[in-house]
Order: C-alpha cells, then structure tokens, then sequence
C-alpha cells in the first residue's frame, strides 16, 4: 500500500491547477481509491483498499474558512487556479474566503467535490484524464 512519503513526493510535482490532472493519475497508480482535502490546515487523508488510510499533516498554520460560501466567486477563481493562473496557497486562501471547508477526490468517478463547513456539495467537477 502507499506511503506518506509516495504521496509527498507525486503532490512536489505540483506547481499548479494545471498539473493536477498528471497527479492524480500518480497517486492513483500507487492504490488512492480517494481522499479528502482540509482547507484550514491542509491535511489530507489518503484512502486505498481493505480500509488503508495514510494522512499527510497539516502543511500550514490554520487558517478560518468563512461560514457562508461565496459559490460565484469560487467557480471563477477556481478556473483561475486550473488555467495556472494562481500557485495552491493562493488557492486555498480563496477557498477559505468562500467558504469551501475541503474537497474530496474519488477515483472511481474521476470527481472533484468541493464541500461547505455544514457537508453540502457545492461544486462537483469531472477531472481530465
């Protein structure tokens, strides 16, 4: 099963949105069958076959993500952030700004589902292969 350190290592080849689709295949290569991502201090859990669960800390102080979500304004700055517009801090800053709490990647699916801090969908988007 995977490792921290495997995921660390495909996640420092990321510079920017654009990069995002050549990491999930990485990690999906490695067994990730999903994880979830935290916005307010950027831990993410790992998850692969018969219950295996690898956390990567938190990579920053936290940081509040606003209680109403600002859908409008999160869909354009996250095309801005696909395009390569914006760096992943930049990124995250604005998810807490509008109120995204974190997101869920599944595998299966090739989904992306950005959720509010009350667990509503806010956003599921397709990822490139």
């Amino acid at each position: 099963m995977f490792t921290t350190e495997e995921i660390k290592a495909a996640h420092s080849k990321v510079k920017s949105g654009a990069d995002f689709p050549a990491y999930i295949r990485e990690i999906k290569a490695l067994g990730v069958t999903h994880y979830e991502a935290y916005v307010n201090d950027g831990h993410t859990d790992y998850h692969g076959a018969n219950g295996h669960t690898a956390t990567v800390p938190a990579k920053y102080e936290p940081i509040s993500v606003a209680d109403t979500v600002n859908a409008e304004t999160f869909r354009q700055e996250l095309l801005a952030h696909q395009q390569g517009k914006t760096d992943y801090l930049t990124f995250i800053r604005m998810c807490a700004d509008t109120g995204i709490e974190k997101w869920e990647i599944r595998m299966d699916g090739m989904t992306c589902t950005y959720f509010d801090k009350a667990g509503n969908e806010i956003l599921v988007e397709q990822i490139p292969q």
